[in-house]
């Protein structure tokens, strides 16, 4: 009970004894930095998870496929498009760059290279479901470690910590209204292809991340911040 109150109630990204003191240090301590990629590899797979469950894509994916229908770019060049803008709202956000804002893209990227061809494609919708459910946590949990490391956040969750700062709100209410937007956004866009938006776009999956990863992404900031407080 008082894990659950303190989940919906978090504010601030807890510092712990290897969380780096400044979020520019390009000489952290050996901990925070192995603490750091794991988090951003565990974060990759959690992605991955999605990916290979078939059940929906995640909200900022279909935003880029929603730009995508309206501009006849790629996905890569609308997702691309979108990071870019999102890093420009940290600057009235005040928000640093680090180290790992730039590994975030790297390892991310190379972990789902890589782990898509060794990860269960499920044919059964219950089992599809069940993937995005552990690929929402696991995606929580990395986000626990590479966060209360404290050297740089990516684009996205910048974009959650500095709207944080400045409505004093819970992370979890923060995060889930951010992907709810972006979900809604996204569809808007391809309200004139409702065969791809309901057949291929979104889906049972893109509405447990949009609700679920708000919540999921304070558990795991909660459980690492009680791992080791200063």
């Amino acid at each position: 009970m008082k894990l659950s109150k303190e989940v919906f109630t978090i504010k601030k990204i807890p510092k712990v004894i290897w969380s780096s003191e400044d979020s520019f240090n390009l000489k952290p301590k050996p901990l925070t930095f192995v603490f750091l990629v794991f988090g951003l590899f565990l974060f990759g797979l959690g992605e991955s998870l999605l990916i290979t469950s078939g059940a929906g894509v995640g909200p900022y994916t279909v935003l880029a496929q929603g730009i995508s229908n309206l501009t006849s770019w790629s996905i890569g060049l609308s997702t691309f498009v979108i990071s870019i803008f999102v890093l420009l709202l940290w600057i009235p956000l005040k928000q640093k760059p680090g180290m790992g804002t730039i590994l975030n893209a790297f390892i991310i990227a190379l972990t789902i290279e890589f782990s898509v061809y060794y990860l269960p494609y499920p044919q059964y919708y219950p089992f599809q479901v069940l993937q995005v459910v552990i690929g929402v946590l696991t995606i929580g949990i990395g986000s626990g470690f590479y966060l209360i490391a404290n050297l740089g956040a990516g684009p996205r969750d910048g974009l959650m910590i500095g709207l944080q700062k400045i409505s004093n709100l819970p992370i979890y209410s923060i995060r889930t209204s951010i992907e709810v937007s972006v979900v809604i956004i996204g569809s808007l866009c391809l309200l004139n292809n409702i065969e791809k938006l309901l057949g291929e776009v979104v889906g049972l999956g893109t509405a447990i991340f949009a609700l679920g990863i708000g919540p999921s992404v304070a558990l795991g900031i909660t459980i690492v911040g009680r791992l080791s407080k200063k």
